[in-house]
């Protein structure tokens, strides 16, 4: 996945806007953009997705500490099941698997 642009306004009310890239999903840009419903640093954010218009979820995405380390837990939550299985037939929520892939490389690289 290639993140070819970000704008990010990170607190309640604001937005953010992506644009993205998969050679198996998506090879030219696609825009990926909603708003901020809650932002509560250091422990949880709430967001839009609404590229999908009405279908999109809302994502949340708590930080809890466990053991000196930090437990990230991710939850999509679709308006329907039919949004749910229009998404998972698309292969739109296929990336998460490989986007924490990448997040894990880069905290290894960090020691």
């Amino acid at each position: 996945m290639t993140i070819h642009s970000c704008e990010i306004d990170a607190r309640a009310g604001g937005g953010y806007k992506l644009m993205i890239s998969h050679p198996d999903y998506a090879p030219e840009p696609m825009p990926f953009f909603g708003r901020y419903l809650e932002v509560t640093p250091p422990t949880r954010l709430v967001w839009t997705n609404e590229e999908g218009g009405e279908a999109g979820p809302v994502t949340t995405v708590t930080f809890e500490e466990k053991d000196g380390k930090t437990l990230l837990i991710m939850r999509d939550v679709y308006p329907s099941k039919e949004a749910l299985d229009t998404a998972m037939e698309s292969g739109s929520t296929g990336g998460f698997e490989e986007t924490f892939d990448q997040l894990a490389a880069f905290l290894a690289e960090r020691g």
